[in-house]
């Protein structure tokens, strides 16, 4: 019997291409400093350690829609911070994380070989696998004429940006709402760090200023990694259209796909506090604005990030120059060709370590600067 892997399917993991300058950077005198990825490295905050604590004991198992209480908190929380309103407890759902939620949405939405997906020119890398694992084909582009007269199924959006920090703005945004709607498309808006804001104020595609009061035909992907250090917990969810979160929650029923009952309240806690949303905001706005001068003042530019966690920076090179030049000194970087071609000039450089190897990183810069 031959089997067809579906791994074949799917594009190399970029990060392996990173082994060697991860080695080359770990030989540094004073040891890495790892930017390459955006994990968080500070405490998870004590209020969702706490409700994790607290709900230990649990031997039933969870239902995939998920506690009444879980949906209310992310209702609450999107109205609150963001000001989405109209949304029903039938139109949020609790997932394991945002990623696995990406990867398996064309295949759980029912998209397959035929099927078209368009996700943005410069992309996390999930979105393409997404396409792939469900058979479909996918196109890379920011621009809605470009994809010719071929109607995708799914178009995602990503604001602000991984990796380039890019906020789209409320005009586009509506633009984008009322293309999809004419032509029946299914718009999902990935918006991880909407709370990782700096220059600009990014908005849901959920907001009623975008969407005219109806979320008829969207989803919005949120998660609690970035904002409350729960990459850990894979606390995320998705709200929005209830035909669709609906279809979402009757395919990931036959999957056991379910967020076990501790994390719910984890997430629930964390949901409801802002306060430690705005002291991590500040402790992130530091790291920034240092990283960034060392950068400038290093011979870099910085094109947009003006949210998210990362600095878009070139210095009109190879990516993969930079990221050489870089891991000499000790500081590992990610290549913007991982999430397309047109960030073949680019290096993604996150900010989420710690103060001391922020300054690490700032001390070695200031050397080539």
């Amino acid at each position: 019997m031959s089997l067809r892997a579906v791994s074949s399917r799917l594009p190399d993991f970029p990060w392996d291409k990173l082994t060697d300058y991860a080695e080359k950077a770990r030989s540094y005198a004073d040891g890495i400093v790892d930017l390459s990825v955006g994990t968080p490295v500070d405490a998870t905050p004590a209020v969702a350690q706490d409700a994790l604590k607290a709900a230990a004991d649990s031997p039933g198992y969870p239902t995939t829609i998920g506690l009444v209480e879980t949906r209310q908190a992310a209702i609450d929380w999107l109205e609150r911070r963001f000001g989405v309103t109209g949304l029903g407890l039938d139109q949020v759902l609790p997932v394991i994380g945002s990623k696995e939620l990406i990867a398996s949405m064309p295949v759980h939405l029912g998209i397959g070989a035929g099927d078209l997906i368009s996700y943005p020119a410069l992309a996390y890398p999930t979105y393409e696998v997404g396409a792939a694992l469900a058979g479909a084909r996918s196109i890379a582009t920011d621009s809605l004429t470009s994809i010719g007269p071929e109607v995708p199924k799914l178009l995602w959006l990503n604001s602000p940006s991984n990796p380039t920090g890019k906020v789209l703005p409320p005009d586009h945004l509506r633009k984008v709402v009322d293309w999809c709607r004419q032509r029946g498309t299914i718009l999902v808006s990935d918006e991880c760090y909407l709370e990782c804001a700096w220059d600009e104020t990014p908005i849901s595609v959920l907001h009623p200023d975008i969407c005219g009061g109806s979320h008829e035909g969207l989803l919005a992907v949120h998660s609690l990694s970035k904002r409350s250090n729960l990459a850990g917990y894979r606390c995320a969810f998705v709200a929005g259209d209830a035909a669709l979160v609906g279809e979402l929650l009757a395919v990931r029923k036959n999957l056991g796909l379910q967020m076990p009952g501790p994390q719910q309240r984890a997430m629930i806690a964390a949901l409801n506090d802002d306060e430690h949303v705005v002291e991590q905001h500040a402790r992130y706005a530091a790291r920034r604005a240092k990283l960034r001068e060392a950068l400038l003042i290093a011979g870099f530019t910085i094109d947009h990030s003006e949210a998210s966690l990362y600095l878009w920076a070139t210095r009109g090179e190879d990516c993969w120059d930079t990221v050489s030049a870089l891991a000499d000194l000790g500081i590992l970087v990610a290549p913007g060709e991982f999430y397309g071609p047109q960030g073949r000039q680019h290096v993604r450089v996150a900010f989420t370590a710690t103060d001391e190897r922020i300054d690490a990183a700032v001390g070695r810069l200031a050397a080539v600067g």
